[in-house]
């Protein structure tokens, strides 16, 4: 395919995108409203008690006195132009903050998906060549075990036997800020408080891409063209490699850009439990604070990665199947 094709095939897809994303924020506007509560009554309340008028006062402040129609075409007349509002809870600009949590959950994240793909997949490949054999058996057993066990559970059993009991890894954070790491240093500390979240985040999704790996390569070498192929005396390993894999491959990828929503859900919690300092635990002190814009903000920005990381994804897809044509 040319590079003219594929750079319209982009901006085709991203404009396709904008009702999605414009709808996604259109709805959790509005679901926020139905929540019990705001930012005002809260302030009111940690300050134990504030007359009426004063909490009148805030509301109008924050811009929660107007209808919601109202606020809602304020929102999103700010929004074309990347104005997320104001943290009245953090002092801050809604937009800073989002930028300086956005990187610790994309490393979170990426390190996740690098290791639970290469982990998955090779365990389907595995699986696949060794069917109905003690090793395929022992793959199946630990992906469903690895499926099965919370998020939360795995990630606190980590801290108490590698943590607390050996020591061999940071019980929470991304860093040791007492130490003053820079450059490679810095490099390394990271990484080493990195082990542990990505372990707890990649249990899950590992067993899922190694139980999809598993069927669709047992379904590929089931095709008329594998047994085409051997009648040809192609070696199996060549059949494998060259033509089961990479066929085999798109599910695994297609469900990889599926699951990167639910990537962002389980970071919430595998972040709170590390104190991990991204937009998961963000979203979750945001919450409870009744930050609105905040996580207004948050939302935006997560629909946007999906989308961004769903448009990669087709694009790997095309260039994993040259059968598929992009015009």
């Amino acid at each position: 395919m040319g590079g003219a094709a594929l750079g319209r095939y982009i901006v085709r897809r991203l404009l396709q995108t904008l009702p999605v994303v414009l709808g996604v924020v259109i709805l959790n506007f509005l679901l926020l409203q139905l929540a019990p509560g705001d930012l005002a009554t809260v302030l009111a309340g940690e300050a134990g008690g504030a007359p009426k008028e004063y909490i009148d006062q805030l509301r109008q402040r924050f811009g929660q006195d107007q209808p919601v129609l109202v606020q809602l075409f304020h929102y999103l007349r700010n929004l074309v132009v990347l104005d997320l509002g104001y943290s009245f809870r953090q002092s801050a600009p809604v937009l800073d903050l989002l930028l300086a949590r956005l990187w610790p959950t994309l490393l979170l994240m990426g390190s996740t998906l690098l290791l639970s793909l290469s982990l998955g997949v090779g365990m389907g490949l595995l699986a696949a060549l060794w069917v109905r054999t003690w090793k395929d058996h022992l793959i199946s057993v630990a992906a469903i075990i690895f499926y099965a066990t919370p998020l939360f559970w795995i990630g606190l059993m980590l801290i108490l036997v590698f943590s607390i009991k050996f020591g061999w890894f940071p019980t929470s954070g991304m860093e040791d800020v007492v130490a003053f790491n820079v450059g490679f240093a810095r490099v390394v500390d990271i990484a080493h408080h990195l082990v542990l979240p990505t372990i707890t985040l990649s249990m899950f999704y590992l067993a899922l891409y190694a139980r999809l790996m598993r069927a669709s390569m047992l379904e590929q070498r089931g095709l008329d063209y594998v047994t085409t192929a051997r009648a040809k005396g192609i070696p199996e390993r060549t059949i494998v490699t060259r033509h089961v894999f990479r066929n085999a491959l798109l599910p695994v990828v297609t469900m990889a850009g599926i699951q990167f929503g639910s990537l962002l859900g389980g970071s919430v919690v595998v972040e709170s439990v590390f104190a991990w300092p991204g937009l998961g635990q963000l979203a979750y002190q945001s919450l409870f604070a009744r930050d609105f814009n905040l996580l207004l903000g948050i939302f935006f920005l997560s629909a946007c990665l999906v989308v961004i990381v769903n448009l990669v994804v087709d694009i790997v897809y095309v260039l994993l199947d040259p059968r598929i044509r992009i015009g």
